[in-house]
């Protein structure tokens, strides 16, 4: 298959470094308040690529970090007047809640920053014995001259990104693109360290967790594109300072969600909070109305993207709950078809959800014509699930008990019979089952 490699900006063959091994790092949030829908664009779409690797066999390792010591959260704890503990916990417990909502799957590694300070302290401490890293008063930065291609990922060369990218202007510093590592403080939660007390810097959090879950360049490490500069540009050079490689083989960047032509985010004050959209479109609407555009694309709500994956997953549900009727009633086995060759030519492009979606709905539609002419149908039944399960699509079906099936059996007898004012009472009963 071909992964889109943001590093090198060009479509590459995938392959790890373990035969049927994944690895696999994805940037999770700072838990200073409720996550909102743009948040969750990475989210869902790693979620389906972890998904799809599942299918083709991989065993993953699939990671995803808590930033949970940050100014932001210090900001927080002031204004809710609860320590910044309370703070990321609360929202560390509302952003699962969230997860749980859009029926995403469990991650097994959570790592969070608090728990690993020493490690940060001790990583600082070699990239500064290396000369990759030098204190002032207090403060430690990261000497980006030292590192040859610093740039590589964002595609700018040090003039650029000195005269227009995002950096601090501070005179402490030997070059204003040096970024901090550790940030001297007194306010709000702060730690001692061996260059007194403070905090760590973002930038060097994430790659600590990395290194100390992995041990080794990763496979893939992903997150939104926004993440790009400084972040992940601060993460490779930090580990091409200690261990020599890009922390990770491939890079990829989902675009952003735009509400309006205008990039969501809390600056702006143009966020829909995750939570409450939920209330407003089911889980399996807004992941089929963020696939149909492609991870890497910018994509812009409007009521009728919504509608339009409104429509699709009526039409999904309904072709699934009349397959699943006819299952139960004649007893067919299913789950026979695991592999989908057409399903694997689409996502080894990179994974193109919107061609697989087209895809899914010609077997919605094959589906429909061979249940009306009662031929086989299972799988096509089972082509379909590969693929809600891919996308994480759910779709609760009903299990069918005995009295069900004869009740069933009862109305198709009594329309045999032509026995309309039975059969309408019957039909009535299983409307009400959610049978028919």
């Amino acid at each position: 298959m071909k992964i889109y490699n943001t590093l090198t900006d060009k479509l590459e063959e995938f392959i790890p470094h373990h035969e049927n091994q994944i690895t696999m790092y994805v940037c999770g949030p700072t838990v200073y308040n409720y996550v909102h829908v743009g948040n969750m664009r990475p989210v869902i779409t790693f979620d389906m690529v972890y998904n799809y690797f599942k299918y083709l066999g991989y065993k993953i390792t699939y990671a995803s970090n808590f930033t949970d010591v940050n100014p932001k959260i210090i900001q927080a704890a002031e204004k809710l007047k609860m320590t910044e503990r309370q703070v990321a916990d609360k929202f560390i417990k509302a952003y699962l809640t969230d997860l749980k909502s859009y029926n995403c799957s469990v991650i097994e590694k959570r790592p969070r920053v608090i728990d690993h300070i020493e490690d940060i302290f001790e990583f600082i401490t070699v990239l500064i014995n290396k000369g990759y890293a030098y204190e002032v008063d207090g403060d430690v930065y990261f000497r980006v001259s030292k590192i040859k291609d610093y740039g590589l990922l964002s595609n700018q060369n040090l003039e650029e990104l000195q005269v227009g990218s995002r950096i601090d202007i501070d005179p402490k510093k030997e070059n204003p693109l040096d970024f901090a590592l550790w940030r001297k403080t007194s306010k709000g939660e702060s730690f001692k360290s061996p260059w007194g007390m403070g905090i760590p810097g973002w930038h060097t959090e994430c790659v600590v967790m990395i290194n100390k879950i992995f041990k080794e360049e990763i496979d893939i490490h992903g997150g939104g594109v926004d993440l790009k500069f400084p972040h992940h540009e601060n993460e490779i050079a930090q580990s091409k300072a200690l261990n020599n490689h890009n922390i990770a083989r491939y890079w990829m960047h989902n675009g952003h969600i735009n509400i309006n032509g205008e990039k969501m985010s809390k600056s702006l004050g143009n966020f829909i909070l995750a939570k409450d959209f939920i209330k407003e479109h089911s889980a399996n609407e807004i992941k089929l109305a963020l696939f149909k555009t492609h991870y890497r694309l910018p994509l812009n709500f409007t009521d009728e993207l919504f509608g339009e994956a409104k429509v699709l997953n009526e039409k999904i549900a309904n072709s699934l709950k009349q397959a699943n009727l006819q299952i139960a009633i004649n007893n067919l086995s299913t789950n026979l078809v695991k592999k989908d060759e057409k399903l694997e030519e689409i996502m080894n492009n990179d994974f193109n959800t919107p061609n697989l979606i087209s895809y899914l709905m010609e077997l919605i539609k094959q589906l429909n014509s061979e249940l009306r002419n009662k031929s086989a149908f299972t799988d096509t039944y089972d082509k379909i699930n590969l693929i809600t399960k891919i996308l994480g699509l759910k779709y609760d079906l009903k299990t069918f008990t005995d009295s069900d099936k004869i009740l069933y059996n009862s109305w198709l007898e009594a329309k045999e019979k032509k026995d309309y004012q039975l059969a309408d009472k019957l039909r009535e009963e299983l409307m009400t089952l959610d049978i028919l």
